[in-house]
């Protein structure tokens, strides 16, 4: 058998279950290399750096500027790891270079594997915690703006906006999403499906 290369797919039956089985009911998994896991977190990262930016810019030269900003980015890279931690173990692809976003290999150094028979309700459960992140800096920003009009504050706002609100949810959907291999039992994805029709 030749060698499997990153970003090659792998023939059904050699993917292995978590009881070292094989699933001949799955399509085959993708490998991902480091530069395609940092491609699929670009527009999460460009959302948290442009939401730090705002909450920067909406408290100008208070002190509430940078200790709101440092908060939010905080809260940006935590709530990544929260999903690593409290989701991440229940997926079937923890610890492997098949999780699109590169959470699974980062999550088994936090924590051991768990049933992946739960990963529908801890996904469900925690996924809540992150949503904040999408309305935080607007909620900031406008009556800022509203206060006292600044074009750097309305940039932002309106990049902020087209990333997190349009870019963000089209990669996820069209990319990364669409490559997973657990999506057919992921509930984001018949959240997604449930609104479109």
């Amino acid at each position: 058998m030749s060698a499997v290369k990153i970003g090659d797919e792998l023939p059904v039956n050699e993917k292995k279950l978590d009881d070292g089985t094989n699933d001949e009911s799955c399509s085959p998994m993708r490998q991902y290399s480091s530069v395609q896991t940092l491609i699929n977190n670009i527009p999460y990262i460009t959302m948290t750096v442009l939401g730090t930016a705002i909450f920067a810019v909406s408290f100008g030269g208070s002190a509430w500027g940078p200790a709101t900003a440092a908060a939010y980015l905080a809260y940006g890279a935590g709530g990544a790891l929260w999903i690593m931690v409290f989701v991440c173990p229940y997926c079937r692809y923890w610890n492997s270079s098949s999780c699109p976003c590169g959470y699974g290999l980062i999550a088994a150094k936090f924590r051991e594997k768990s049933s992946v028979e739960c990963f529908d309700e801890k996904f469900r459960k925690h996924i809540p915690v992150i949503v904040p992140l999408w309305f935080l800096p607007v909620l900031a920003g406008l009556p800022s703006i509203i206060r006292v009009f600044s074009w750097p504050l309305l940039v932002l706002l309106v990049l902020f906006a087209v990333d997190a609100f349009i870019i963000l949810p089209l990669v996820s959907t069209k990319h990364g999403c669409k490559e997973c291999p657990q999506k057919n039992s992921c509930p984001w994805i018949a959240i997604k499906s449930k609104i479109a029709s």
